[in-house]
């Protein structure tokens, strides 16, 4: 039997989540308008996963470490598994994910993963906490991977979409290789005209937008006359934008990590965008989601 998403409120929005894979499935304001992706399985059945303790491919799916390998799918496991319930109350939940038997054969590593929800007012708050709970060393990349509406409630048009990033982006964004996942090493223009990135399908015809070295921490999404949103992702230096063309649905996805790049043949603990944590240390990446109603 499928779980019960865990449902959590304030004056202005409603949120559920999934426990498996502590996965928001929707949002909601007073008036139900829904922001999340409808899920449709022509395109994408996903909602937002939690990309750990990977984002994106490794080669092959190959992890190495102290020279033996071990299978580890794209974007992780803790997607695909069931985080315990440790904490609700009618505007919070906790969620956590904890090393096991199971974790080890695929990624040999003692960690806890606590993702919290809060929602205050109008903004939906998501912690993600991870914390070494072994005695050696822990490497790992962690990424936001949620899905919005496109478009958002109210009667903007589609093509009117955009995003508005905090600060100017004109450094060249990066491609996955469709086959294998990989980052590829060229390069290409950055699409953003200064702080604007007008919304097009045709964007995503290559696959996603990938921006390795990002200024801005904060963008809008959003069109003229209709909702937006406004994201905050303080701890995450990298983006992902990405659809499948012509869906219902917009993935922002902030990340710290990458797929590895194309060629990289190497010990997992050397592997670029990674986090590494000595034994009880912690690591918080935050994402913050405030809703504008139309």
């Amino acid at each position: 039997m499928a779980d019960a998403p865990i449902a959590i409120a304030s004056d202005a929005l409603s949120a559920r989540i999934n426990p498996v894979g502590a996965e928001l499935w929707s949002l909601t304001d007073a008036a139900g308008a829904e922001y999340m992706t409808d899920a449709d399985p022509a395109f994408w059945s996903g909602h937002a996963p939690i990309l750990f303790p990977v984002v994106g491919s490794l080669a092959q799916d190959r992890l190495v470490v102290d020279g033996r390998d071990y299978g580890l799918p794209r974007h992780g496991f803790a997607r695909r598994t069931r985080f315990s319930l440790v904490e609700q109350g009618a505007d919070h939940a906790r969620f956590r994910l904890c090393d096991s038997a199971a974790t080890r054969e695929v990624y040999p590593f003692a960690f806890q993963l606590d993702m919290v929800f809060r929602l205050d007012g109008r903004r939906l708050d998501i912690v993600a906490e991870v914390t070494n709970s072994g005695e050696g060393a822990l490497p790992f990349s962690f990424g936001y991977h949620p899905a919005f509406a496109w478009p958002l409630p109210g009667n903007a048009d589609k093509s009117a979409y955009s995003l508005t990033f905090a600060e100017p982006e004109p450094q060249p964004v990066r491609r996955v290789a469709r086959d294998t996942g990989l980052l590829l090493p060229e390069a290409e223009p950055s699409p953003v005209k200064g702080r604007d990135l007008p919304l097009d399908a045709v964007l995503f015809r290559a696959d996603a937008l990938i921006w390795t070295e990002l200024h801005s921490r904060a963008l809008r999404y959003g069109a003229p006359g209709g909702a937006s949103l406004d994201l905050a992702f303080p701890d995450t230096p990298m983006l992902g934008l990405w659809q499948v063309p012509g869906a219902r649905y917009i993935c922002i996805e902030p990340w710290q990590g990458h797929a590895d790049p194309q060629g990289f043949d190497g010990e997992f603990t050397v592997k670029p965008g990674l986090v590494i944590l000595g034994p009880g240390e912690a690591r918080s990446f935050r994402l913050s989601i405030t809703v504008n109603a139309a």
